[in-house]
């Protein structure tokens, strides 16, 4: 199969079961709602070594948000549940809470399968001056603070979602490579219920699991020789083609099935489109990883 001339792996993607957060982040300006979901999604790029996968899913302009201010929706993802709500209470209230004229809402909505008493518990900040409310048909609290009040909604609904979808961008130069997965990055941003948690939604190292040498244990991943251009003649298992010498991965978490595929399609699909771009694969590990399997070339039929 071939896309915009673009070769298309007869390949998939493996994802597993993450728990998932949506919430949103609002502020009296957009600058200061984007400053507090980068600082709350920060060091969020894989659980491998990261305490939880973070990042900004979009921009929710004032007419869509609670309180008529401009926000951002942020996930925030973990494979238990009592972890994920560990990182909420420290992403959101070192975060978020200390940055000026936030205000923070549950965005889950009705496709929650739980609830975690988040706000409840981040009220006790307010050292017995916080106060119980009610505000755009929400259960608040209203944390006293030095620049005002710190609303919080009471409870955020978290539900079972994927992570690690994933496509990799293979193309005849580095720079091309980047180009098409900045492109990526930018179609995908555009699907609902989406993230791309590393940095910018680009992966540049690549990593297979477990480290070559067992001296040394506290490398958990280490680098994956077989898609790196400088390695192509050197391994003999490289899977890089002759003519390409820029590799770029794209992983991807999402609220449910649907949304992991629709983001993994227009990725694709916005990649193809550089010139440049000579094929496009994907990470698995036979199946072993998780109970998700994403088939290339079935997102396009």
């Amino acid at each position: 199969m071939e896309i915009n001339g673009v070769y298309i792996e007869d390949t998939f993607a493996e994802a597993f079961p993450i728990w998932v957060s949506r919430v949103l982040i609002t502020a009296a300006t957009k600058k200061w709602a984007k400053i507090a979901a980068t600082e709350a999604t920060g060091f969020g790029c894989s659980v491998i070594m990261c305490p939880a996968e973070a990042g900004i899913e979009k921009y929710v302009p004032p007419s869509k948000t609670p309180d008529g201010r401009p926000g951002f929706i942020i996930q925030i993802c973990h494979p238990k549940k009592a972890e994920l709500e560990h990182q909420m209470l420290e992403r959101l209230g070192q975060c978020v809470l200390t940055c000026p004229t936030t205000a923070i809402f549950d965005a889950m909505g009705d496709k929650a399968d739980e609830q975690l008493k988040v706000g409840f518990k981040l009220k006790f900040f307010g050292d017995g001056y916080e106060k119980k409310d009610e505000l755009y048909g929400k259960k608040v609290y209203k944390i006293p603070i030095m620049g005002g009040e710190f609303i919080t909604e009471a409870k955020f609904g978290i539900k079972k979602g994927v992570a690690g979808g994933n496509f990799f961008i293979m193309a005849d130069t580095n720079a091309t490579a980047l180009i098409a997965a900045e492109a990526a990055v930018n179609a995908i941003a555009s699907v609902e219920g989406a993230i791309t948690p590393f940095p910018g939604g680009v992966v540049a190292s690549g990593s297979k699991v477990g480290a070559s040498n067992p001296k040394y244990k506290f490398m958990v991943a280490t680098t994956n020789h077989k898609m790196c251009p400088t390695l192509k003649g050197v391994v003999e298992d490289t899977e890089i083609p002759e003519d390409v010498n820029g590799v770029y991965e794209i992983v991807i978490d999402g609220v449910d099935e649907e949304a992991v595929k629709e983001a993994m399609k227009q990725g694709i699909l916005a990649a193809t489109t550089v010139k440049g771009v000579k094929k496009i694969t994907a990470g698995n590990y036979g199946g072993k990883l998780g109970k998700y399997q994403f088939n290339l070339r079935e997102l396009f039929e």
